[in-house]
């Protein structure tokens, strides 16, 4: 049996998304920025992709910019608002759990001479939110937190969040705005932005079945944002370059369908979860660090390091993995599971399982199974 439980990296491209994209490339392969009959029906698939997620959203369609990834749109995001706002303030705030595409932007910045406070979190992975209201001033332009953490699936309180970001703008007459990296939470959580108050959102199209190298940005109309990229000032002169009609069509094919059976998908991963910690966690040694979200768990296994049981594991066909995919290729202490505390034995002996709807719990109950026969062989050949 194969087991991929590794979607929170990537997932598979679903048949729908694969022909939309084939017919691009085919059939309606012309420039959308050229004005003939070739260029007008590939930016008809541009024009339907950025409708179908700002139908998603809530949103004007004006309001979403597609990128490269959500790489490119956390990037964008960061920069292009710090950029756009200094002269209002220099004081940027985010979290400790943030994803290297917002980390390292912040660091950037921090080069910049902007002034960055990384927020606590508790032992679950929620942002402490009295100390976002400490650290809220007169000279803060920018917040950032994410939605869903990729690496336990802590679920944010961007709601709460947003509010007190409100309240203080309110109260003390300030235009702090509010990024949320939304790349683990868009098609596995309803988020409408304008109304939560979230000014800027990242997503990402192949972790719900899209392609690879696709992106979306959402920024309210009302805000001030600068490129990052120069060009020939495609869409609306925010990520200049020639259109990747096949990703940008994948992206909205796959969000049209991930939507539109959101509730089951949810139910089916939710199950996958559940009867994979129910098994595991009866296993000596086994802890869970899981968070809400019902596409990803995260598992602690005593005595055994992390990248010794992942490949053991893959030699059973089942595919999971050590942590963000991003920094796979270069091997770390999680910053998120020394943000939650957890025991320094453990820190290099944690998992990442992650779910799609195509999973099933006969593959998490396969993957128990594998775990109970592995591991005191594993563990036994670690004491030696």
């Amino acid at each position: 049996m194969e087991v991929y439980f590794d979607n929170a990296a990537t997932t598979k491209i679903i048949p729908e998304v694969r022909e939309i994209m084939l017919k691009t490339m085919d059939e309606d392969y012309g420039n959308p920025s050229s004005m003939h009959l070739k260029g007008v029906e590939a930016e008809n698939y541009v024009r339907n992709a950025r409708n179908s997620i700002a139908k998603q959203l809530k949103c004007e369609s004006k309001e979403i910019i597609f990128t490269s990834g959500g790489t490119e749109s956390n990037n964008l995001a960061l920069l292009g608002l710090a950029l756009a706002n200094k002269r209002a303030g220099n004081h940027i705030v985010t979290t400790g759990i943030e994803h290297a595409s917002v980390y390292n932007p912040v660091l950037y910045l921090q080069e910049l001479g902007f002034e960055v406070t990384f927020l606590k979190v508790d032992a679950h992975g929620k942002v402490d939110l009295d100390h976002l209201k400490d650290n809220l001033m007169d000279d803060t332009i920018l917040v950032s937190t994410m939605a869903v953490n990729n690496e336990i699936g802590a679920v944010e309180p961007i709601e709460e969040i947003a509010t007190i970001i409100k309240q203080y703008n309110k109260e003390h007459d300030r235009q702090i705005l509010y990024h949320v990296d939304a790349i683990q939470a868009f098609g596995k959580r309803v988020i409408y932005p304008k109304r939560v108050g979230i000014d800027a959102m990242s997503m990402s199209g192949h972790k719900i079945h899209g392609p690879k190298g696709s992106g979306a940005l959402f920024v309210d109309s009302k805000v001030k944002i600068k490129p990052v990229l120069y060009g020939g000032g495609q869409e609306k002169g925010m990520r200049s370059g020639t259109e990747n009609t096949a990703a940008i069509a994948g992206m909205g094919k796959a969000t049209e369908i991930m939507y539109g059976r959101l509730d089951a998908n949810n139910k089916q991963m939710q199950a996958v979860k559940d009867a994979l910690i129910a098994g595991a966690t009866k296993i000596e040694g086994v802890t869970d660090n899981s968070g809400e979200s019902p596409h990803i768990a995260s598992l602690s296994f005593r005595g055994v390091r992390s990248e010794v049981l992942l490949h053991a594991l893959e030699d059973k066909g089942i595919y999971v993995s050590a942590g963000s995919a991003c920094s796979s290729n270069h091997p770390a202490i999680s910053g998120v599971l020394q943000a939650i505390g957890l025991d320094k034995d453990l820190l290099e002996s944690t998992l990442r399982f992650s779910f799609c709807e195509y999973n099933t719990v006969e593959e998490a109950e396969y993957t128990v199974k594998v775990l109970e026969e592995i591991l005191p062989l594993l563990r036994k050949f670690t004491r030696k």
